[in-house]
């Protein structure tokens, strides 16, 4: 009998993507860039995360198209687009995953079409650099091989190498970059640049890493989820708990510096910096134990946090309160506190965090807010607004970690409140009968200016919001008493708001907020760096303490800023993680001498 044998189905069918990236790679092949800007629609965004531009940057339109193209592209020489996976279609959309090469590099990119003129027009396009040719990360295939076969009389043990490193890094060699911050940040970022190659040292005042967390207050915990917080290379275990508490994160972040053999110093406290424009490097004064060390790194970069720099109000009578009273970074927990009387000054996540702590410590508990605050149950975030991507659900239809970062990094930052709009619209059906129990109570509610909830204030704004982890149930039914407005002065024993009311107090506690990460540039650097950098954080959106002009990308974050070989880097675990790769290949590339010319520096428009 003959046997007819169907020829084998390609990894990637041909459709409407494959023919677009075909004739996208012919128009930069033959540099036309017009033809190229043509095949985006009228309404489009390109979002580049370092593969053409060394720099985080995002342009629009064809218009911007042809701009980006027109300065990079001899240099970048993009070629070998193809599709990574099947490309799919769902409601008028085409989304594509696929990979490239620049003339440095690699990177992959997701692309989305919709028909315009009956042709399929790109309306988002993300293209990211993940690795540069030569300098490939030693993982997968080309992982270390370890154990050094053989009979060697010079043998150096791996213990040997890394104490020899620890006795001469930062002492007799000095590192390409020093980090200042040992956070999740710190780490991520040094773990990164141990992998390629960057001689590299973190630098943390604590004394163990993951300090930072151990030291807040005790009822301290994540309020995102497992999925959405790993670090690079080393996820947490699958029986890891979905809202870790903090002294077990610490632990965490740890080990992490030991297993990731990140270059670390503890106990040390950055004290002044200062940059050489001739000599292309910093001095940077650092007190190590009670000794005094002058590094000169050629990258310095702040790893200290977006949320690191305490917001402390001036308020008159605070020098004749008789209480205690401390900025919530420094609140030690609930247990000293028993029986007292406490006004929290704020109503967002740390507020709300204290507030429920003690009251379960049986003190007399006043939130003041003084503002407007959105509040999103988690359960309902954890399912309607991260399920998709960051939960068990995701893993079991194939969505990784890594393809989760590069789905939210694709959507443009200028629409993406288009697809948060909605998400929030079914959080407020599913909770309303909470939502208007926590009004009746006084407490002023907002979804953010445009509706767009959670994200889109954490990413334009940094503040004004909390995931509820059960305290503003204490809020709505009046357990925590609730009084509004902006506080006035404080007497010898009791916070005064601006009408008049008097709130009774053994202990304040300041939930106000952190300021722009510039901040610490300004107290290690000068005012001068700082107001030469700017505001950190914030989109330009102009909503709510995010003052435009549009920007387009986090202001200053991961990314070159004004002030020559200064870097920022914060944000959350999730952000550590992403934009890590992005920072360090760029440090990795100046190490290298490739050169780097970027595209699109940002001006700077606020200060602070």
């Amino acid at each position: 009998m003959t046997q007819t044998l169907e020829p084998p189905t390609p990894a990637v069918q041909s459709g409407p993507a494959q023919t677009w990236l075909a004739d996208f790679e012919a128009a930069l092949k033959e540099r036309d860039v017009l033809r190229a800007a043509g095949l985006f629609a009228t309404k489009s965004y390109w979002r580049d995360l370092v593969a053409f531009s060394w720099n985080l940057t995002t342009v629009e339109d064809p218009s911007g198209v042809a701009d980006l193209l027109g300065s990079t592209l001899d240099r970048v020489d993009p070629s070998g687009f193809a599709l990574e996976e099947p490309e799919a279609t769902a409601d008028g959309v085409t989304t594509a995953w696929f990979t490239f090469e620049t003339a440095i590099g690699r990177g992959r990119g997701l692309l989305r079409l919709k028909v315009e003129d009956d042709r399929p027009k790109a309306w988002t396009f993300l293209t990211t650099l993940y690795e540069l040719k030569g300098h490939e990360e030693p993982r997968g295939v080309r992982r270390p091989k370890g154990a050094e076969h053989g009979v060697n009389r010079d043998r150096v043990t791996w213990a040997e190498k890394r104490q020899a490193e620890a006795e001469t890094l930062g002492l007799t060699e000095q590192p390409y970059a020093v980090v200042i911050g040992g956070g999740q940040g710190g780490i991520a970022l040094g773990a990164r640049l141990r992998q390629l190659g960057v001689p590299s040292l973190v630098i943390d005042r604590y004394e163990r890493p993951g300090d930072q967390w151990r030291g807040r207050y005790k009822s301290l915990c994540l309020h995102d989820p497992v999925w959405y917080d790993h670090l690079p290379y080393l996820k947490f275990p699958d029986n890891w708990p979905v809202f870790a508490p903090k002294d077990k994160i610490g632990d965490w972040l740890e080990s992490y510096v030991k297993v990731m053999e990140v270059p670390y110093w503890s106990s040390t406290t950055a004290t002044s910096a200062s940059y050489d424009e001739a000599a292309g490097e910093w001095t940077v004064t650092v007190s190590r134990g009670g000794e005094e060390i002058t590094l000169h790194p050629k990258q310095l970069i702040l790893a200290t946090g977006m949320s690191g720099k305490p917001n402390i109000p001036d308020l008159p009578g605070m020098d004749i309160f008789e209480g205690e009273q401390h900025h919530s970074s420094k609140h030690p927990g609930p247990d000293a506190y028993e029986g007292k009387r406490v006004v929290v000054i704020g109503s967002n996540n740390s507020a709300f965090d204290i507030c429920g702590a003690l009251f379960e410590h049986g003190a007399d508990v006043t939130m003041v807010q003084r503002s407007s605050t959105h509040i999103v149950k988690s359960d309902t975030l954890m399912d309607i607004g991260l399920g998709d991507l960051y939960s068990e659900r995701a893993l079991a239809s194939g969505m990784t970690t890594e393809k989760a970062d590069l789905v939210f990094a694709s959507l443009p930052y200028r629409i993406m409140h288009e697809f948060q709009i909605p998400l929030y619209q079914q959080m407020a059906e599913r909770d309303a009968d909470f939502y208007q129990r926590l009004e009746k109570a006084g407490f002023r509610h907002d979804w953010g200016d445009d509706g767009s909830g959670l994200f889109m204030k954490y990413l334009r704004r940094g503040s004004g919001y909390y995931i509820d982890v059960g305290s503003a149930e204490l809020v709505a039914n009046g357990d925590v008493k609730l009084a509004q407005g902006q506080v006035s002065h404080l007497t010898s024993s009791a916070v005064v708001l601006e009408d008049g009311t008097e709130l009774p107090a053994d202990l304040v506690v300041y939930a106000t907020g952190y300021g722009s990460m510039n901040g610490w540039a300004a107290d290690l650097i000068s005012q001068e760096v700082a107001d030469r950098v700017g505001k950190c954080w914030g989109l330009g959106s102009d909503t709510t303490k995010d003052p435009g002009p549009w920007e387009g990308e986090q202001r200053n974050m991961w990314k070159p800023t004004q002030q020559e070989a200064l870097w920022f880097h914060g944000g959350n675990l999730h952000q550590s993680r992403h934009y890590s790769l992005y920072l360090a290949l760029q440090l990795k590339a100046r190490f290298e001498g490739i050169e780097t010319p970027v595209y699109n520096l940002a001006p700077v428009h606020h200060l602070a």
